[in-house]
């Protein structure tokens, strides 16, 4: 049994321990999935992201948090920022991508959470090339399951059919 599944559709509706919120540092929802998890979440997750933001004053670009997952299936919700694909040094925006995805998967241990559903990073109004951040994605993953047991299944959901083929193709050439 492989413990990464490829799955086309809504994040929101996942019955899993965290769904992973592609955030903005502001973390006060925005447009895509962040505006989707905070309307369908309800107004608790808003309330807990503007305690974080009075304690630490928000998060930055590949950091991540924790809320409650409100009115959600999934018992909490990890914002991580991922970085806005520009002309500046890409390889540093791979990193900053990359961290994204290894700190929301400490997070995740740190709550014993054993299921774990990530949409894609950076790739809508962020601007981030989808083939890219599906390899940085995956690699990522990939990487902290062979360390850490504890994750029994972790979820790339791709609302569109693009990122749905390229994390499928990549996933089936990694197996």
């Amino acid at each position: 049994m492989t413990r990464i599944e490829v799955l086309r559709g809504d994040i929101t509706t996942l019955a899993v321990d965290a769904i992973v919120n592609a955030a903005n540092t502001s973390l006060l929802g925005g447009g895509g999935v962040d505006g989707a998890i905070h309307r369908k979440g309800g107004p608790k997750i808003l309330e807990e992201c503007k305690a974080i933001r009075n304690r630490q004053g928000g998060c930055a670009t590949g950091e991540a948090v924790i809320t409650s997952g409100g009115n959600l299936n999934a018992k909490f919700v990890i914002h991580t920022v991922g970085p806005v694909w520009s002309g500046v040094d890409h390889g540093k925006l791979d990193v900053l991508l990359a961290n994204a995805y290894r700190n929301s998967l400490a997070l995740a241990l740190q709550h014993n959470v054993t299921t774990i559903a990530f949409p894609n990073i950076s790739t809508g109004i962020y601007g981030f090339p989808k083939p890219r951040a599906a390899e940085i994605a995956i690699r990522e993953v990939q990487n902290f399951l062979t360390k850490q047991p504890t994750i029994a299944k972790v979820f790339f959901v791709c609302f569109d059919e693009e990122n749905f083929d390229l994390y499928e193709t990549l996933l089936t050439s990694r197996r």
